[in-house]
């Protein structure tokens, strides 16, 4: 497997080759408004732009539909008479679908395409969400969840690979960057916007919400979002006289021949996705996934933490003052987003050029082990020592401005970690991008389910300072250990990788 190559400028030397209407891929695809092309290279970078955003709101949809039942978990459990205990399943359930889910998605879209996915899936999002908010009992509600939440999940692996269609690795740093704060912008603002809702509307509104966003993803998707996924040669063609053959052959045989095909059929519809589990054997893989858990699983125990502290006295503010106190992260990723994706990427050219990596026509050659340097060290150590810090000025019911700068600088450094660790795994597996960041939320959503349960129980046993430093330092040590290891081995591993896959 070729490693990726700079071709920035042979790319914008060729004319833009767009592919006829009626000849375009996917669903409807004839009412895009950007056209699909040949070679999603050379889409102009305005174009670009405009297709990550509106797949960054997408991936917005996921876990918004998680955070905003928060504020509305006591009124839901005094609507539907069940206790509080059962109410959660109804996030953490959720969480497990976007962890389960995506590996299908991202399967399914490596042969049925991107743009058909988007579609098919916020399409089912609606429906459930709809159906969510017209829950009659707690069973009724927690299975239109977990099936919305499945539905919404398609563009935290999918999006990720629509990314690495249209962006070189010289510049999807920072497209990456931008593309991750969908998800990341979705656990901060929903709290704000759940709790004005419920204390307005009831907690049914949430769903409303939630449908409607579907709605207008949808929508966007159907006339902004072309193909992008790259053209695959065909198949060895069928004999022709194949259909004629099984008219001949005995009723038995015809029947073995129908039977085989869909045994073909549905493994590839319910196995072969499950096989993205399988990357975890190798090492770069498993420790990039392990390394961005870590990171995701603290998001939500910090997330908890602090709905529990600012609830209580001394603090006792509303859940819309809460929800604004969500705001110092959303800041640190904005922060992290404009500047660390663009400074990851520079650091990515300065490598090969030390190394002088180039190709035959002079063109440098990126290696996704150049992501990680001083910016995965910088990160490794000042998301953990906001933890700590959050969790203190907590415990001690200090000024709400000192947890709010620790957030702030928690937000940029987990997003360093986010987005370096999203493109890597792109570049590690460039021929089956969307599976490997399948992966990632697989198991980064296992993490992130696992926090949510159990942080408010370790709250009441430890408290949130010493529950933060132990978090803190398993990050800590964590992640310091995943670097080191990229750096010493990552070369090995990935011809390792490259030469298992190509088999």
């Amino acid at each position: 497997m070729d490693r990726t190559r700079s071709q920035a400028s042979s790319v914008r030397s060729r004319p833009l080759s767009i592919v006829p209407r009626l000849q375009r891929r996917g669903f409807l695809a004839q009412l895009t408004l950007v056209p699909e092309v040949e070679r999603p290279y050379e889409y102009p970078n305005k174009v670009k732009w405009t297709i990550t955003a509106f797949i960054a709101l997408a991936a917005c949809a996921a876990p918004m539909g998680s955070a905003i039942f928060y504020p509305a978990l006591p009124d839901m459990s005094k609507d539907l008479n069940a206790s509080p205990t059962v109410v959660n399943l109804t996030v953490a359930l959720y969480m497990l679908a976007m962890s389960i889910f995506p590996l299908w998605w991202s399967s399914f879209s490596e042969t049925l395409g991107r743009r058909n996915i988007y579609l098919s899936s916020f399409f089912l999002n609606v429906v459930f969400s709809l159906l969510s908010g017209l829950s009659v009992n707690i069973g009724m509600l927690i299975v239109f969840r977990i099936l919305s939440g499945g539905a919404a999940a398609s563009v935290q692996a999918v999006g990720a690979g629509t990314i690495a269609d249209i962006w070189q690795p010289r510049e999807r740093g920072r497209a990456m960057g931008y593309f991750y704060l969908g998800p990341l912008m979705g656990p901060l603002l929903a709290p704000i916007i759940g709790g004005a809702l419920t204390e307005g509307f009831g907690w049914r509104s949430t769903m409303w919400f939630l449908t409607s966003y579907g709605a207008v993803v949808f929508v966007l998707v159907l006339f902004c979002i072309p193909e992008t996924l790259a053209k695959r040669r065909p198949a060895a063609a069928v004999e022709a006289s194949h259909a004629n053959d099984l008219s001949r052959v005995s009723t038995t045989r015809s029947v073995q021949i129908y039977t085989k095909q869909a045994a073909v059929w549905l493994k590839r519809c319910f196995l072969d996705p499950l096989e993205v589990i399988m990357y975890l054997r190798f090492p770069a893989v498993a420790i990039t996934v392990f390394y961005a858990a870590i990171t995701f699983g603290s998001l939500y125990v910090l997330n908890i933490s602090l709905q529990s502290a600012f609830s209580k006295a001394p603090y006792s503010y509303s859940a819309i003052i809460i929800g604004l106190l969500y705001l110092p992260s959303s800041l640190g990723y904005f922060a992290a987003s404009m500047l660390g994706g663009r400074w990851i990427d520079r650091i990515m050219v300065r490598a090969a050029e030390k190394a002088q990596r180039y190709d035959a026509n002079g063109k440098l050659i990126y290696l996704p082990e150049d992501r990680m340097r001083e910016n995965a060290w910088i990160s490794a150590t000042l998301y953990p020592g906001a933890l700590i810090w959050s969790g203190w000025t907590l415990q001690y019911g200090i000024h709400w401005a000192a947890p709010s700068v620790a957030n702030f600088f928690f937000g940029v450094g987990s997003m360093l970690v986010f987005s370096a660790a999203t493109t890597m795994l792109t570049e590690f597996m460039p021929r089956r991008s969307s599976s490997g960041v399948a992966l990632n939320n697989f198991v980064r959503n296992i993490f992130s389910c696992t926090g949510g349960i159990v942080g408010q129980p370790l709250i009441d046993v430890m408290g949130i300072g010493w529950l933060m430093t132990m978090v803190g330092l398993i990050s800590w040590l964590s992640g310091n250990i995943a670097i080191w290891l990229l750096r010493k081995n990552s070369r090995k591993w990935r011809e390792q990788m490259d030469k298992a896959l190509s088999q």
